[in-house]
């Protein structure tokens, strides 16, 4: 890896760090130290706070992403349920959705455009998951996978934000068992 792109990678690393820790407000010389790189070098690799945000954004909707399709594709027969509660807890824990959820209510054209390239690849993401965890059960569901995918992207992102931490397992399998109810 050149040195630009580990210090990109450093930056970014930071910023997700420092996103998680402090929220969206996590201020450029946060990041900057937390990075452990200059002012000057930040600024460098990001001309302004927006485009490192949205830089943040697409990091972090791949990221979601990945490991979402990795649990499940590790995953078949009715442990699909299970390996999905894996993924969530683990997201949950990790708080990167939380900062994600957080970084589309800015304001910035740059930050709001990868935003919603994010929606879209988590949607995509979420309608597969809609589909294994159904076939992994033998289910077919009588609704199209995108608006079942929709509604658990929705209850999802409504577990991240809950900072009550309220029983998020139980909540969890109430929400799939009604999910699961609409199959054929």
């Amino acid at each position: 890896m050149r040195a630009g792109q580990a210090a990109r990678h450093r930056i970014i690393d930071a910023a997700i760090r420092s996103l998680v820790r402090d929220g969206s407000e996590a201020s450029m010389a946060t990041i900057a130290a937390t990075a452990e790189v200059s002012k000057a070098l930040l600024h460098y690799h990001y001309a302004d706070r927006a485009s490192l945000l949205a830089e943040v954004v697409s990091q972090l909707s791949r990221r979601i992403v990945a490991r979402e399709r990795a649990a499940m594709n590790a995953a078949s027969g009715s442990g699909t349920v299970d390996a999905l509660w894996s993924w969530l807890e683990g997201e949950l824990a990790r708080g990167e959705l939380r900062a994600l959820l957080e970084l589309g209510m800015q304001r910035e054209l740059t930050v709001q455009t990868a935003y919603g390239e994010a929606a879209l690849a988590r949607c995509h993401a979420a309608d597969q998951t809609v589909e294994q965890l159904f076939a992994g059960l033998g289910l077919v569901p009588r609704m199209p996978a995108r608006l079942l995918g929709a509604a658990s992207i929705a209850f999802m992102d409504g577990l991240a934000i809950d900072t009550g931490q309220r029983d998020a397992r139980a909540s969890f399998d109430v929400f799939w068992l009604a999910l699961l109810s609409l199959a054929e």
